[in-house]
């Protein structure tokens, strides 16, 4: 059952997504479900039954409203699951293509880049039922951009979210202008310039504390030693938490002297690294004999290096944006970044060390040298990662002339 314009629907019929009643009762609006295996069942049924209630919006948006019966459901249901072979008309539906994309690219994409798409299509779909349409993909203009980045920021989200949001839907929209899809002439310039964020890393004096720290328990030492393995090799979490010794050989540079090497491949650009270990890096091997930390998760990982840079004595005030979780509606809760002034600690999660490790060694390692490791394309792409501007520039280049008089 739903409403449009004041009046209501009722009608309903039977989809393909069979579950056992158990399923339903006890499991599938459940928030915190345990069980990999339920937790999975769960994800797969949630997202078929988006797609189909996308599907029956689509239609119904499309439909006059006295056609809608309970016939003209199941037969929108029917060609949600079997498609006529004979209608070679493409599909103009802009979210419907989010998946095609994602089928197009395969392995091209990792999970994290998959899960940010289909959160975005997620969002569009919300707009879509707000909006009472459905999307086409020639109608993402410059109309459509201020109507969305209106709706989004009600909703609470950050100039930057929805930038990224864009560059997405343009990306999507680009695809399927090659399978032969209209597009509108304005989608090239539909841009929503990102603010400049503030860089949050940790200073050389933040990692001395850190690796100073005593007397704390096993699971945040094994959190402690993976934060200052991040901040010396400049990976992403995705990266340095899958190493082990096994991935070490040892060689010998120019002079003869021997040097581990650390060889993987990065999971999100598919890139074979090789990286020198930094003697801190060895020095935690070492007293691990030659083992790296245990494993941990991403989210108790971003918990466990909060309390060990609280029990560090990060707490001097910054500016920054962190995660909260916010009332969106009466009845949906949603996380947001919110900016402001905070105690540092509070503001440390898995990325700060890559970030910290290009910050820390710019202007002491040549550019093109951190490019490699931290793998940025241009150093265009990584003067912005670690916050530096035209001024900060000039600033360091009038330093430069006179140490050079």
């Amino acid at each position: 059952m739903f409403r449009d314009k004041g009046k209501d629907y009722a009608i309903d019929t039977r989809s393909r997504c069979i579950v056992p009643k158990a399923y339903w009762d006890n499991y599938h609006d459940s928030k915190r479900i345990k069980n990999a295996k339920i937790k999975a069942i769960i994800t797969k049924v949630r997202a078929e039954l988006v797609e189909l209630e996308s599907h029956v919006l689509s239609a119904f948006y499309k439909s006059s409203t006295d056609r809608i019966n309970k016939d003209w459901l199941i037969n929108v249901v029917e060609l949600y699951y079997e498609p006529k072979l004979e209608d070679n008309k493409p599909d103009q539906n802009l979210i419907g293509h989010f998946e095609n994309y994602i089928k197009f690219k395969g392995n091209d994409l990792s999970s994290s880049t998959i899960k940010k798409y289909r959160q975005i299509k997620n969002k569009l779909i919300k707009y879509e039922e707000q909006k009472n349409k459905s999307i086409q993909i020639e109608d993402i203009n410059y109309s459509f951009k201020q109507d969305y980045e209106n709706y989004c920021l009600d909703k609470g989200y950050a100039i930057n979210t929805i930038s990224k949001d864009f560059k997405t839907i343009k990306t999507i929209c680009k695809h399927a202008k090659k399978k032969g899809i209209e597009v509108s002439p304005e989608l090239d310039e539909v841009k929503l310039k990102p603010e400049q964020s503030d860089s949050i890393y940790l200073t050389p004096e933040d990692i001395k504390k850190i690796e100073s720290l005593k007397d704390i328990p096993e699971y945040l030492e094994n959190a402690r030693d993976w934060l200052i393995i991040s901040c010396y090799t400049g990976q992403r979490i995705s990266d340095f938490m899958r190493f082990e010794e096994s991935m070490i050989n040892e060689t010998v540079n120019k002079k003869g002297a021997a040097v581990k090497l650390i060889h993987f491949k990065q999971q999100k650009t598919k890139k074979q690294m090789a990286l020198p270990l930094h003697k801190t890096v060895l020095e935690i091997l070492n007293k691990r004999e030659g083992l790296f930390p245990r494993q941990i998760a991403d989210q108790p990982y971003n918990r466990f290096i909060k309390e060990v840079c609280k029990r560090a004595g990060l707490n001097y005030i910054v500016k920054g944006s962190k995660k909260e979780l916010i009332q969106v509606s009466k009845s949906d809760e949603d996380w947001r970044k919110k900016t402001g002034e905070f105690e540092k600690w509070e503001l440390v999660s898995s990325h700060i060390g890559r970030r910290s490790f290009a910050t820390n060694n710019y202007g002491k390692i040549p550019t093109v040298y951190l490019m490699e490791a931290t793998g940025h394309k241009t150093e265009q792409m990584f003067l912005r990662y670690i916050g530096k501007n035209s001024q900060d520039m000039a600033l360091e280049l009038a330093d430069y002339f006179s140490e050079n008089k």
